[in-house]
């Protein structure tokens, strides 16, 4: 009997020889040479170069050839795809919903980008309220030590952190902040069990606003979170408070983030993402006091292993067991 066909579509760079160890021995791994989305449908009708696939391992780089897995990719799929393992803890480039109504189950990779994203987050939240961001820049123009930064930078002992969504990564981040020591503050759906109880819970978002000095945000993007941190949510935060977003950059209206930088109610922003990467609303650039980063969250390469061995992981107990882990929330 013929082994199942497993389908890399993207890029494995670190996690080569895992794939030998995890996918070699159960199933025929073929990688995807598709350059356009119409190739790369057409590979699966009967006969073509991907017939007969029944798992795919998936990351963002296949975007810049075919696209993201929205409805019209999914629902072109064959009925033997019965798995997509999505190389990433964010999976808003692929139509979840879709994949329901299709059969297919798509897992991703939490906990495995925890660390990296974290430390990022802290990076920003240090690059702000110290205004580091406007220092290397004054030094890098031979003008030393910018006059006046003591008026604008703060010490992070003793300020207030409040995070939005305390999955992996806000706790991880927590962790980190808490050895400040910062005072912890959270808003998650439900209070979140096994959190010390130095995480303190606030069930009502407005009153964990109305206390934080630095917000940082950890949601997923979804339909429902699309400007979730608007103009009310911004505008319950102290004057002079900083937001961090390492989520999806849609998750705060950029709009009315400019408008409270504009007129001084936030004193700093932290951004790894952005509403429409690559490009980046040249109206953040105008900000001295701000820091932003080129999504860099996971760019390091020892997280992007962990990220590839996980979701070749959730192929092979796809395959050997019927079930993989690390189901997306949406299909559980």
């Amino acid at each position: 009997m013929a082994q199942p066909k497993i389908l890399i579509v993207g890029e494995i760079v670190w996690a080569g020889e895992d794939v030998q160890q995890l996918l070699a021995p159960v199933s025929q791994v073929i990688t995807y040479n598709s350059q356009d989305r119409k190739d790369f449908l057409e590979g699966f009708n009967q006969g073509g170069k991907y017939d007969g696939v029944v798992g795919i391992f998936r990351d963002n780089t296949s975007a810049d050839h075919i696209g993201f897995f929205d409805k019209e990719l999914i629902d072109g799929f064959p009925s033997s795809v019965k798995w997509i393992a999505h190389n990433g803890a964010g999976y808003d480039q692929i139509d979840v919903h879709a994949c329901k109504a299709k059969g297919i189950t798509v897992s991703n990779t939490p906990g495995a980008v925890d660390d990296a994203s974290a430390t990022t987050a802290l990076y920003l939240l240090i690059s702000t309220l110290r205004q580091y961001s406007i220092s290397e820049r004054s030094l890098r123009e031979g003008n030393w030590k910018p006059k006046g930064l003591n008026k604008i930078s703060h010490d992070l002992t003793g300020r207030t952190l409040a995070i939005l969504g305390l999955g992996g990564i806000g706790m991880r981040l927590a962790e980190l902040a808490h050895a400040f020591p910062m005072r912890i503050i959270y808003h998650s759906r439900n209070k979140v069990a096994g959190a010390p109880g130095w995480c303190e819970y606030y069930p009502d978002v407005e009153k964990l606003l109305a206390e934080a000095d630095v917000l940082s945000v950890h949601v997923p993007l979804r339909s429902e979170t699309v400007g979730l941190v608007g103009e009310k949510w911004i505008r319950l935060l102290k004057r002079g408070s900083i937001i961090i977003n390492t989520a999806r950059g849609k998750v705060i209206d950029e709009d009315a983030m400019i408008r409270a930088l504009e007129d001084g109610h936030l004193a700093s922003v932290g951004l790894d993402v952005f509403p429409n990467e690559p490009e980046v609303n040249p109206r953040l650039l105008e900000f001295p006091n701000i820091t932003l980063l080129p999504h860099m969250g996971t760019e390091n390469q020892d997280t992007q292993r962990k990220m590839e061995v996980r979701a070749l992981t959730n192929l092979r107990d796809f395959l050997v067991a019927g079930k993989g882990k690390d189901i997306v929330p949406e299909l559980k």
